[in-house]
């Protein structure tokens, strides 16, 4: 049985966890709200710019079509771009992100694939590394970085362009409220042509383009490859935060419960203690 010394060490040890725990959790909060505006303002340029893809798509076929529209024709070649945090503390928020990631590299290996890996953030550079598949690692930074997307998309360009790899999907996690976050894959290359993406109203006019479809697309599908990276760093903050604050506050919680029932136990000894020893002057007491 631990002394009552050792006792009072570890009532101590835990109030101090409960303190940091505690602290994270403001931080966190705090940092919630601007993360979650921005990556909610965005959403609607992301969305608009798939919109405007989706219109210049559908007037374009043939050999004349971008290869990041169309794709190389194979599906051999995958790359899974896998974005996390660099930071812990967030309960499952990295783990569902990585599972998601490893569940779509098994069935494609299954199928005979070739499959390479690039992380964006330190969490899923250590989870994967086992994996001896990566083809590039970047860090996601304290806060979503344009520039970093940007070498992210450049990275991912040039290996499409090299060659070396077909489709390229990215995991990240979506952000949909405090509670809930929702680890998913988007289609990169080939660009994928949301159904449900809003169409151009063009009022019963007919647009000519100039320059035509293929060069805009030329254009547009390199920077959206960018915009899809950055909006998926945004969410994953927005996400790491929600979920860090709900890990901690949790955290907090079973800390003052262990304080208690520690300081409880503790009591008791004490007394049982105290008791005996009042036991043990009464019976000398006595004996004389």
């Amino acid at each position: 049985m631990a002394s009552l010394k050792e006792m009072r060490n570890r009532i101590g040890s835990v109030k101090a966890t409960q303190k940091i725990t505690k602290a994270l959790q403001m931080v966190a909060a705090a940092k919630l709200r601007r993360s979650q505006d921005a990556a909610q303002n965005a959403r609607p340029y992301a969305e608009r710019m798939a919109a405007v893809i989706a219109n210049l798509a559908a007037g374009v076929s043939g050999e004349g079509a971008p290869r990041l529209l169309v794709g190389t024709g194979s599906d051999q070649r995958h790359l899974i771009v896998v974005a996390t945090s660099d930071r812990g503390l967030a309960g499952g928020f990295n783990t569902s992100i990585v599972r998601a990631a490893r569940e779509r590299i098994n069935r494609l290996l299954s199928e005979g694939k070739d499959v390479r890996v690039l992380t964006l953030g330190r969490k899923a550079r250590d989870q994967l590394k086992r994996l001896d598949r990566s083809v590039g690692a970047f860090e996601a930074g304290g806060s979503p970085s344009l520039a970093i997307a940007e070498e992210v998309a450049a990275r991912v360009r040039a290996l499409f362009e090299a060659g070396d790899v077909d489709v390229v999907t990215l995991y990240f996690s979506k952000f949909k409220s405090v509670i809930s976050q929702t680890a998913m894959g988007v289609q990169l290359i080939p660009a994928q042509i949301e159904a449900s993406a809003s169409a151009i109203d063009l009022k019963g006019a007919v647009y000519e383009y100039e320059p035509d479809e293929e060069t805009i697309l030329e254009e547009l599908l390199p920077r959206n490859i960018t915009t899809q990276v950055f909006s998926a760093m945004l969410e994953n903050q927005a996400g790491f935060y929600a979920s860090q604050m709900t890990a901690m506050d949790n955290a907090t919680r079973n800390a003052g419960e262990m304080i208690s029932a520690l300081t409880l136990k503790y009591n008791r000894s004490r007394q049982a203690q105290i008791t005996k020893e009042l036991i043990e002057i009464i019976s000398g007491a006595e004996a004389l």
